[in-house]
């Protein structure tokens, strides 16, 4: 992927459609004829099934695999509330182990060509006392592709999360546009600004999309991808 055995999927913020793009990159990569795993290490908001307490963007993750795996193994950490991660694993009384992600993220990568782990929230959520998903980024040290969610303040949400990354020391390689609000007034100009501004390639444009499917996201991201 550009060059990129592995990425890590951060957005603008939460609902940015980073669940979507994830989907998006690994199928566009299985189409190539590569072995890809996907991981969302932390999410909250679940449901009991008979796996266990599962979150649906992992089961589809999970589902989208080349391989199947245990759904542990997708997302170690979920949690049943619907709020901050921080907050839903201190009411879980189960905190976001960083180095436990870490472990998971190295044995998928023994698993597969490809790994593609997707963030939670935008670039500064807490996941716990004294860490937040940037932490986790520059842990695991995974080169970034960061999907802006189109609608109205995208551009300084996008401007500020990408120079964050960049304080940060983190691989930004890309940035996705991904529209979420189908009413957004001026979406090509939003683009053409954030081309305009960001340091780094747009590597596709998704519209907005009724019943987004893997298939249908990849039909939109970048030749360079791949």
């Amino acid at each position: 992927m550009m060059g990129y055995a592995n990425l890590f999927v951060t957005g603008t913020d939460t609902g940015c459609g980073k669940t979507e793009v994830t989907l998006g990159l690994m199928h566009r990569l299985q189409r190539q004829g590569e072995c890809v795993l996907g991981m969302k290490p932390v999410a909250s908001g679940a449901h009991i099934t008979a796996e266990g307490l599962c979150n649906e963007d992992a089961r589809r993750i999970q589902a989208q695999c080349s391989l199947a795996i245990p759904y542990a193994e997708v997302n170690p950490f979920v949690y049943d509330l619907p709020i901050a991660p921080h907050l839903a694993a201190r009411v879980a009384g189960r905190p976001i182990l960083l180095d436990e992600i870490r472990e998971g993220v190295i044995r998928l990568q023994a698993k597969a060509d490809r790994v593609i782990v997707e963030g939670v929230g935008g670039w500064h959520v807490p996941l716990g006392d004294d860490a937040t998903l940037a932490d986790l980024a520059r842990m695991l040290n995974l080169p970034m592709v960061m999907v802006v969610g189109l609608r109205l303040g995208c551009i300084n949400h996008a401007l500020m999360t990408a120079e964050c990354m960049l304080n940060a020391g983190v691989r930004l390689v890309g940035w996705i546009a991904n529209q979420v609000d189908p009413q957004m007034l001026a979406p090509a100009e939003n683009i053409s600004t954030l081309r305009g501004w960001l340091p780094v390639p747009c590597l596709g444009e998704i519209p907005h999309l009724q019943q987004p499917t893997a298939e249908t996201v990849a039909s939109y991201l970048d030749g360079s991808i791949g």
